[in-house]
């Protein structure tokens, strides 16, 4: 190899130097510009050079008069003096090449200073916020519950990193969040998977982070590898992060319970929205009740010490609280348990699970709240009948509403899944050797069709659940079309003279308010309410244990009982009568429904969770109480 040339060699000293940004360009121009001047300078007081009235400058006057035309070209028009306006000329010219250099590269570092600016990638200095990793519809739920959530706090942060630009980012979510009050959004553009970027974040000084599902075709590849990058930062703090991250597939959750290292709150998507519909739509209103109970609007979920209630059963501590409800213990030594046996022992270091309005609300009373027993009604025993249910429509939730569905019904059961694309048969083979108690039957046609529908008979069937066309089409194009379905089942319930109960998944919550028209009795809008327990649990870790006790068909759920299981219809009674009664079969009551509003919006759809125990109200034997119960 040959060796360089001197040419070459300044040739690549100055590209490297021309490399290091618009800091470096400007200290050489300032350079350029004293080496010409001094040069002119010295040339001026050397050759004894002087203005046309001949008097001889020092140095220091030519190197002032030098800058000056070199900052401003005008300036040489007063000179006189043939031999100094040429001095004063050769500086000026060089003045007006570094000048207008200077400019350029100024604008440009300007530019380019403000692109980053624009893209977020300046570090985020804040402490104790909550930092949100991806981008989704979601994110807006989210960003409106930890709003709520911190509407008590003096100065609340939330800092969102996505793969969008900044300013995008921020207009979506003035457009569709809207002010934020106490609580400020900071927005960052990057990938978490990245190492590096996380560090634009702060995650050492967060006080949660929210992993949310990518819209890819494998989002919990994403997830988990977001999962990954975080734990093994090489400036993970000391003490352990306290992490949210969603799941989207139940046979991913193996591997990610080893991937999270105890560090992460895992929220199964898929398995946790089927089996919401899977409850509601053998029970009209439970939506709302989850909604209530997840949201930060209203009462919410919290744990307090027992108090004077050490040494006491949990029966005994039902009605120990007038203005909150209480569902179920923390042992000191375990985890939660909802609707606990009642004659469970509270000890010292127990927590009790209880519905409040703030964590500052809650109160205990010396003696239990008075109840009358003259109401009390005489429950029989529920026998479970087989059901029959149709599906129309079909998802990748599909498989999992079918086999939570399994869990409830008797044996016996029967479900139609009805859908305009055929549905892979190997999927449905296996899913049929699955199923315990029910047996499956598909018919391939369009759910929107008046025809299909008439001919399927619907007035036979106990429940109908449409689930949305996600996996085809867009989210607006399939809420159209369960809206289409839904306006015929109505339609057709009027003409029969029969009620249906229509339980429907929406992918937009907006399209909620447009869908009430169907009067169908629930609505799920599954990425809200997977929004507002990712909320709840970074607010709260412990949180997920009650949600994952709520849900699991092994454990205590909610259920909508008739309220003359409890007491007699008509009479007059409270709430912790009916507390009371519900507690003597087993049961922990934490609120009713009233069958005159179940449609009505303004009204909560009749919904009451934690009313005052010593409030005086009348249910019929239409209206249900909302319980804690094994089945």
């Amino acid at each position: 190899m040959t060796d360089s040339s001197l040419k070459e060699r300044l040739r690549y000293k100055f590209d490297n130097f021309m490399s290091r940004g618009t800091g470096s360009l400007i200290l050489g121009l300032a350079v350029v510009s004293v080496v010409i001047i001094l040069i002119v300078s010295l040339v001026v007081v050397i050759l004894g050079i002087a203005p046309g009235d001949g008097e001889k400058v020092s140095f220091v006057e030519a190197f002032w008069l030098s800058l000056m035309r070199t900052l401003d070209a005008g300036t040489m028009g007063g000179d006189t003096g043939w031999g100094f306006r040429l001095a004063m000329f050769v500086v000026t010219i060089g003045g007006v090449f570094v000048i207008s250099m200077l400019i350029g590269v100024l604008t440009s570092g300007i530019e380019s200073k403000m692109d980053e600016l624009r893209k977020g990638r300046s570090r985020v200095i804040e402490k104790n916020h909550t930092v949100i990793l991806g981008w989704s519809e979601q994110v807006f739920t989210i960003i409106s519950e930890l709003v709520e959530a911190n509407s008590n706090q003096p100065d609340a942060c939330i800092v969102i990193m996505g793969d969008k630009d900044k300013v995008e980012m921020e207009d979506e979510i003035r457009e569709k969040v809207g002010g934020t009050g106490k609580t400020r959004v900071v927005c960052r553009s990057g990938n978490p998977i990245d190492m590096s970027d996380l560090n634009i974040v702060s995650l050492n000084t967060s006080k949660s982070i929210l992993v949310l599902s990518p819209e890819t075709e494998n989002p919990d590849a994403e997830v988990i590898k977001t999962v990954v990058a975080i734990l093994n930062h090489p400036e993970h703090r000391a003490e352990p992060y306290h992490i949210v991250a969603e799941l989207r597939d139940p046979k991913n959750y193996e591997i990610a319970e080893v991937v999270g290292k105890g560090e992460v709150e895992w929220i199964q998507l898929g398995g946790l929205v089927a089996r919401i519909i899977a409850q509601t739509c053998r029970q009209s209103g439970l939506s709302t009740v989850y909604t209530e109970l997840l949201d930060f609007g209203g009462d919410e979920i919290y744990f307090t010490g027992i108090g004077s209630l050490a040494g006491k059963t949990y029966k005994e501590s039902l009605n120990r609280f007038v203005t909150n409800t209480v569902m179920g213990i923390v042992p000191h030594d375990g985890v939660a348990i909802l609707n606990p046996p009642m004659d469970t022992i509270l000890h010292e270091g127990d927590q009790l699970i209880v519905i409040a309005e703030d964590d500052d609300k809650i109160f205990q009373t010396e003696t239990p709240v008075a109840y009358d027993e003259s109401n009390f009604a005489h429950p029989q025993e529920m026998v479970m009948k087989p059901e029959r249910t149709l599906i129309l429509g079909w998802n990748w939730r599909g498989l999992n509403l079918v086999r939570e569905l399994d869990n409830y019904v008797a044996p016996k059961s029967e479900i139609l899944i009805v859908n305009e694309d055929e549905i892979i048969e190997k999927t449905i083979r296996e899913l049929k050797k699955s199923l315990k108690n029910q047996t499956l039957k598909t018919i391939n046609g369009d759910t929107t069709s008046r025809v299909v529908l008439e001919e399927l008979n619907v007035a036979t069937f106990d429940h109908i659940v449409v689930l949305s066309d996600s996996d085809r089409v867009t989210v607006q194009q399939a809420d159209s079309k369960t809206l289409m379905t839904l306006l015929h089942l109505r339609n057709m319930s009027e003409r029969s003279g029969k009620d249906f109960t229509i339980v429907s998944e929406m992918q937009d919550v907006r399209n909620r308010n447009l869908a009430e028209v169907t009067r169908a009795d629930d609505f799920i809008v599954s990425d809200k309410l997977v929004s507002l327990i990712m909320a709840q649990v970074s607010e709260n870790k412990g949180l997920n244990d009650v949600f994952t006790d709520m849900f699991d068909p092994e454990g205590a759920e909610i259920y909508l009982k008739p309220a003359t299981r409890y007491i007699l219809s008509g009479k007059e009674t409270t709430f912790a009568s009916i507390v009371e009664a519900a507690s003597r079969i087993g049961e922990t009551a934490i609120g009713y429904r009233l069958e005159e509003f179940a449609h009505e919006a303004d009204k909560g759809y009749g919904v009451h969770i934690n009313p005052p125990k010593n409030g005086t109200i009348k249910l019929n034997e239409h209206d249900k109480v909302i319980v804690l119960a094994e089945s």
